[in-house]
């Protein structure tokens, strides 16, 4: 008998009818009809498998049988699912189970984790150490990030995060669950998990961005001036988005969580294209076009696989790492050529008409060169109607 692998309906009747022959001759073991008679029970019950899978019990079902079985009581299961007004809910599904209920069940009274969860194969990630409900549950409601009342997602907050996750790569793509090192400049310790919500954010907006392929090789010194001649233009922070977008460099303006003090981050997509993102905690144009410079330095000197994230809150500290130190030079360059700078009146008169006259000739707002003023006599009173207050969250419509 020719064997073959059962592709259709017909080879199946065909293998059907020749394992009933085969087992009417009721072959002795070792005879060459027996294996003939094995391997074609084999290859029909692959095919069975395939076409008519047995599906899964119903989870709650499943804990009922297990309940009835081990002679436990509702009162037994508040230690898995947390109050007997939630067990009779879930029992009686006016309650979903949630990813902590799952896993304490799973755990618990050993029901297979893809029973409880309804897929064929399914595990449960190691990620006891998380505080779910740390996440920025209200300010993500509020937001629109997350569809759920705040009793309600305090109750659900490790399934609501979780799916908030998965479209960005979910637990095993996140720095902050899985305590990965990552590089954050800062003035004054931030919330690692409204961070995490932040950049999962700013990362589930930019797939919705069809860009162009990212060539690492064309973002240098030069590039990096030719993006800050955009600032000239009314609309130069679009202009710029659009112009990076163009060389597969995502801008994303996404207004920071609180207790974060996030000026700006860089970091990769899945797909391997880098997203430069802005808050605009101070809404001025000089503060923009530096903070855009220091992320696209870290595009162009630092961001990698292996080094594919930076936090910055770019407020002044005592010192700073010299990865970030290198970003501001690099920024500060691309801006305002340090040779240009000392040559200038703008620096030695400190001006508004000495400003304006540098900025001329490099082509840049004139709230940049204020800006650099500013920072480099330490007063921030100085020029203080040139830096263009209030004049880029308007063109985000945020």
């Amino acid at each position: 008998m020719l064997m073959k692998v059962i592709k259709t309906e017909t080879d199946y009747q065909a293998a059907l009818a020749g394992l009933g022959r085969l087992i009417d001759l009721d072959p002795d073991v070792g005879e060459e009809d027996a294996d003939t008679l094995e391997l074609l029970a084999l290859l029909i019950e692959d095919y069975e498998a395939k076409q008519f899978p047995i599906g899964l019990p119903d989870p709650i079902d499943a804990v009922r049988f297990c309940m009835e079985q081990r002679g436990l009581t509702q009162k037994d299961l508040v230690p898995f699912i947390g109050s007997r007004g939630k067990v009779s809910e879930v029992l009686s599904r006016k309650r979903p189970l949630t990813l902590s209920m799952i896993r304490a069940l799973h755990k618990g009274l050993d029901v297979p984790a893809e029973i409880l969860v309804g897929e064929p194969g399914a595990s449960l990630a190691e990620d006891a150490d998380i505080d779910w409900q740390r996440f920025p549950l209200k300010d993500m409601i509020e937001r629109g990030w997350i569809e759920a009342s705040m009793p309600d997602a305090k109750d659900r907050a490790e399934e609501l995060i979780t799916a908030f996750l998965e479209p960005v790569g979910g637990l095993r793509h996140s720095p902050v669950l899985y305590r990965k090192s990552y590089p954050i400049r800062a003035a004054r310790k931030m919330n690692p998990y409204a961070l995490e919500a932040w950049r999962a954010r700013v990362l589930k907006r930019a797939l919705d961005e069809h860009t162009s392929d990212h060539k690492p090789s064309l973002i240098d010194l030069e590039f990096m001036r030719d993006v800050a001649r955009l600032s000239r233009a009314e609309k130069g922070p679009l202009l710029a988005r659009d112009f990076l977008n163009g060389y597969g460099i995502i801008l994303i303006v996404e207004p920071h969580l609180p207790k974060t003090y996030l000026d700006g981050a860089a970091f990769l997509t899945l797909s391997g294209n880098p997203v430069i993102a802005m808050t605009l905690r101070y809404d001025r144009i000089d503060n923009f076009w530096f903070v855009l410079m220091h992320e696209l330095a870290h595009v162009s000197k630092h961001l990698s696989k292996e080094s594919p994230l930076f936090f910055d809150d770019l407020d002044p500290v005592a010192e700073v790492e010299p990865i970030e130190r290198e970003a501001d030079d690099l920024a500060t360059e691309a801006l305002i050529p340090n040779d240009k700078w000392r040559a200038s009146n703008a620096f030695q008169f400190h001006s508004a008409y000495a400003a304006e006259e540098l900025a001329e000739a490099l082509r840049i707002h004139p709230a940049i060169v204020a800006g650099k003023i500013r920072h480099e006599t330490k007063n921030y009173r100085k020029l203080n109607r040139m830096v263009g207050h209030g004049q880029v969250r308007r063109l985000f419509e945020i």
